[in-house]
């Protein structure tokens, strides 16, 4: 390992309520990329999703129960300490978190709603959400469609909007944050039944990449940023055949240099590698590899390689990337009881409900 000054970490989730430690820490490997625990901390049910401030100092975690709020740790040394008590967000079953133009973003799965909470220069939350933006609408596709359900929030590669996607809805909306208050700039309607679950942008800035959960495929899209909207071009299929049973993108992330696009697929379990062609414009499925266990609830790129947090078999698993193909090859894991994400130091954060 490198000196511990400047080791890279790992920051993983998991859900308390079936088995999971919490948030455990890991060392990285400078040369292997992988994994080494150090340590792990209870501080909340269910950190399903993970982000850290731009400084690095700060870690924060959504608790993915019926009463969602967010937690802020220090992570100055190898086991994160929390700052003080998990702040409520203002809605139930928050999935994804974001830091944004000094607030923490939430995406509020099960009330269908997207809640600003602000952040005080050190890096603690304030004591309650600054707003709470409720999504409306639904789609075709009973149950799960039956309400808004907000799955992601993040800013986009300008900085300027904050963009949520919603399965319930068939849309991704683009809003603004002012003083505090959030605000629909603009609904974009993706095709009625697909169940948008995360999106990744192409780091062009001007492309935006849809990963479909109710549907196995991606939506290709023009991003506009100045204009705050989002154009789909076609949808691709994740997998090369009509799955026989359960099929459920999770996971998305595209190459920093833009060349190749990753999803993972829940059920059955495997990794897609697509070549980003036509300037952005087009993805085409090179073919699928097994993402080393069982439900890849997550899927992150760091250092040149994919790692994947696994929930049902209890495992990151990790693939070094051949440069020249994107393919991945699997270079190892570790066991994480009910893994639902890992964030790295100084890396990009994934998307992942």
């Amino acid at each position: 390992m490198a000196d511990d000054g400047m080791r890279r970490r790992a920051f993983i989730g998991s859900f308390t309520a079936a088995g999971g430690p919490g948030i455990v820490t890991a060392a990285v490997d400078p040369r292997s990329g992988a994994l080494s625990p150090l340590s792990s901390v209870n501080g909340v049910p269910d950190p399903s999703y993970l982000a850290l401030s731009a400084d690095g100092a700060t870690l924060y975690a959504v608790s993915e129960t019926t009463d969602g709020a967010v937690a802020a740790y220090r992570v100055a040394g190898d086991t994160p300490e929390r700052t003080g008590p998990p702040v409520p967000v203002g809605g139930s079953g928050p999935t994804h978190l974001s830091v944004h133009d000094g607030h923490v973003l939430t995406a509020n799965y099960g009330s269908g709603s997207v809640s600003a909470l602000p952040v005080r220069p050190d890096g603690t939350l304030a004591r309650a959400a600054s707003a709470v933006l409720a999504h409306t609408g639904s789609g075709p596709h009973a149950p799960r469609q039956q309400g808004p359900h907000a799955h992601q929030v993040q800013p986009d590669p300008s900085g300027r909007w904050a963009v949520s996607v919603d399965l319930g809805t068939d849309s991704v909306r683009v809003c603004t944050l002012r003083d505090g208050a959030l605000a629909v700039h603009r609904e974009n309607a993706l095709r009625p039944g697909s169940g948008p679950r995360h999106l990744a942008f192409h780091p062009d800035g001007t492309h935006a990449y849809v990963v479909n959960e109710l549907t196995p495929s991606v939506t290709v899209c023009r991003w506009d940023a100045p204009d705050g909207a989002l154009k789909p071009l076609g949808e691709v299929p994740v997998l090369p055949a009509v799955p026989a049973g359960d099929a459920y993108p999770s996971g998305i992330a595209v190459a920093p240099d833009g060349r190749f696009l990753w999803t993972a697929t829940r059920g059955e379990d495997v990794l897609s590698v697509f070549a980003v062609e036509d300037g952005g414009d087009t993805l085409r499925l090179v073919g699928t590899v097994p993402c080393g266990g069982h439900w890849p609830r997550a899927l992150t790129w760091s250092g040149g390689r994919l790692y994947v947090a696994n929930e049902r078999s209890g495992d990151v698993t990790w693939f070094d990337l051949d440069p020249a193909t994107g393919w991945p090859a699997r270079g190892g894991s570790i066991a994480v009881p009910a893994a639902s994400c890992v964030v790295f130091d100084g890396g990009p954060a994934p998307a992942t409900r």
